[in-house]
């Protein structure tokens, strides 16, 4: 059964329980997705359904693209995701919304990372940094000694220092379904998802049940 649905971060918000605890809720738009493919074991080697989301112009997409949406009618979409799915239960040209979720279960929303730019080994890595007494007035935020002397002689591979951060491919786990809204197609899960409003999300079905 298809358990997944694109959307964007709308943003962050609260709710109150029966027992008026706050609950933290990030609000994701999901769909309405279109079922733009289905591969199957015996055409393609593994079974899967591809999903589309967010109609834009003819004219931002590729003749390709428009052709392979034009084969089921479809719109033109500017995000395709594929959800592996062991038995489809969807045929191209299907439509899918936030009714594939129900409050209660438990989801992983994949996400880019809000993008930092260059930053210092104590943002980075959470380095501890220098002392900040004893004469050191410019070695507060350094990262101190990198490697060994002549032997070996450089930095070793994948050693954590300066660099860019952020902007990367994050998946946060079990996160809880805490809100359905199929009229203005919004699910809210319990917690914090990667990257900026506005940003491209992947709500599926969790992996550790």
């Amino acid at each position: 059964m298809l358990k997944g649905l694109i959307g964007k971060k709308v943003g962050m918000t609260q709710i109150f329980d029966a027992a008026g605890a706050a609950i933290p809720v990030t609000l994701i738009e999901a769909g309405p997705c279109y079922v733009t493919q289905v591969r199957s074991l015996e055409s393609d080697g593994y079974s899967a359904v591809q999903l589309g989301f967010g109609e834009t112009k003819p004219k931002r997409l590729t003749g390709g693209q428009l052709g392979h949406l034009k084969r089921n009618n479809l719109p033109p979409l500017r995000f395709l995701r594929e959800f592996r799915v062991k038995s489809p239960d969807v045929a191209a040209g299907d439509q899918v919304t936030v009714e594939t979720f129900q409050v209660g279960e438990h989801v992983d929303v994949v996400g880019t990372s809000k993008g930092k730019g260059f930053a210092g080994a104590v943002k980075r890595y959470h380095f501890k940094g220098g002392p900040k007494t004893h004469g050191a007035s410019d070695r507060l935020r350094a990262p101190g000694s990198r490697s060994s002397t002549t032997t070996p002689g450089r930095v070793y591979k994948g050693a954590r220092g300066p660099g860019h951060m952020g902007f990367d491919r994050v998946t946060i786990q079990n996160l809880k379904v805490v809100y359905v809204d199929r009229e203005r197609n919004l699910i809210g899960v319990n917690g914090a998802v990667p990257g900026p409003k506005g940003g491209l999300v992947v709500v599926k079905e969790t992996r550790k049940q």
